[in-house]
């Protein structure tokens, strides 16, 4: 197979194929050129898909708080012992107040996540 950027989805199919190809062989067995050619293809493939289907922005700090919060099946409520009142969860959940240090560093210890995500 040339190699050459990827400018259809025909190439784009044509190349995950072969990767396919190439990932089944069991590491030990590929030879020196198609290792180099897995990793080339590799290379190809995310170029391609990072042009054609690019990634929305990063979660903002209230999305991993609202997602945190759905996963645990917890409400609003629940998360007063952080937040201090119920007009300050609500404000905090309804975007209209951001997450201090304070209660980042309390909702890290609570979800078991770094306090980075809610800053």
């Amino acid at each position: 197979m040339p190699l050459k950027p990827i400018q259809s989805s025909s190439d784009y199919e044509a190349m995950l194929c072969e990767i396919d190809r190439l990932m089944e062989i069991e590491e030990s067995q590929l030879s020196d050129d198609e290792a180099s050619m897995l990793e080339l293809l590799a290379i190809l493939i995310e170029d391609y898909e990072r042009k054609t289907y690019p990634m929305p922005n990063t979660a903002t700090p209230h999305d991993v708080l609202d997602e945190l919060v759905a996963a645990h099946q917890l409400r609003q409520k629940d998360l007063l012992d952080i937040f201090g009142s119920k007009g300050i969860a609500s404000e905090v959940f309804n975007r209209k107040r951001g997450i201090s240090k304070t209660q980042a560093k309390a909702l890290g210890e609570r979800f078991k996540v770094s306090p980075s995500v809610f800053l």
